[in-house]
């Protein structure tokens, strides 16, 4: 059974302004979406699946959805804040959407084999996808035998302000912990720094392994992020800016003994548009790819 891909593209683009999933970026006009799909289904992933805002449908399918008919089949999912467990609802002053996790969760209904998870804006590599969809096919014998791909830190940086990543520790290849840091910078001296809680500067090594939000998991993951994302309401409901991140839920079963969570490396360089000022730098890149062969003239 080959693995799906399921694309989070239900992301307001706030720093970025629009609708940076439907933004051109590629020479013939690609989106960063359409080379992480073309290199999901050269790598061996079957079926593609979408998180979206219900609110652009019809320019998402327009725009997005149509290029892929005849490549690979595609089912459309959708996150709204007001979807939430039966007994809970949502506060009237609540914005922000309840994060990626929450945005896995609308998954559930869809998605029967095991499947990888990444954002629908970053550029995250062929190798990547190889990895993972390597160790996507292999035959498990338990709940919680999950997997990531742990990008070195120094490969996900902008020189155009701060960035979020799950800080990972590791230990025999194993995830051990990670945190989501959600300012992560270089310094004046090009350091990569973030304010950890208690307001102190903390310093990052080039290769420490974060998560670009590139998951493996099985289809019991859905259960799991169930149960904690009601135990997350409990608590958080009436906090309004509380996320549901996906790296607080997989800390949860890694430290209940419930899952492990496989650490793949790669050397992949990441590069995404996260503010206005990154995309002629991603531009060019395309380009590059394109003119060096690694991508045919045409993706689809």
């Amino acid at each position: 059974m080959k693995p799906t891909l399921f694309v989070l593209a239900a992301g307001m683009g706030s720093r970025y302004g629009g609708l940076k999933q439907l933004d051109s970026l590629g020479p013939n006009g690609e989106t960063i979406m359409d080379y992480s799909i073309y290199d999901a289904i050269h790598s061996g992933f079957g079926k593609v699946v979408f998180v979206i805002r219900k609110d652009f449908e019809q320019d998402f399918r327009d725009k997005i959805l149509s290029k892929y008919e005849g490549h690979v089949p595609v089912e459309v999912v959708y996150q709204s804040i007001d979807k939430l467990p039966e007994g809970y609802t949502c506060p009237a002053d609540r914005t922000k959407p309840w994060g990626t996790n929450h945005a896995v969760l609308m998954g559930s209904g869809v998605i029967k084999e095991p499947f990888a998870v990444i954002n629908a804006d970053d550029f995250y590599g062929r190798d990547a996808f190889r990895v993972m969809a390597e160790e996507l096919a292999r035959p498990r014998d338990r709940k919680g035998d999950y997997c990531m791909v742990g990008f070195r830190v120094g490969n996900t940086m902008t020189e155009n302000g701060s960035v979020a990543r799950g800080v990972c520790e590791t230990e025999n290849g194993l995830l051990k912990s990670v945190v989501e840091r959600t300012a992560i910078s270089y310094d004046d001296n090009h350091n990569i720094v973030f304010t950890d809680e208690e307001g102190n500067v903390q310093t990052l090594a080039p290769n420490t392994p974060v998560s670009m939000n590139l998951w493996g998991f099985t289809p019991d993951y859905f259960d799991y992020s169930d149960r904690e994302f009601r135990k997350f309401l409990d608590r958080d409901l009436n906090t309004p800016k509380a996320e549901f991140f996906i790296p607080l839920a997989i800390d949860t079963l890694i430290n209940s003994g419930e899952a492990t969570v496989k650490v793949l490396d790669t050397d992949s360089k990441w590069f995404g548009v996260t503010y206005a000022a990154d995309r002629p730098g991603v531009v060019a890149k395309f380009a590059e790819l394109h003119k060096d062969g690694t991508y045919p003239e045409k993706l689809f």
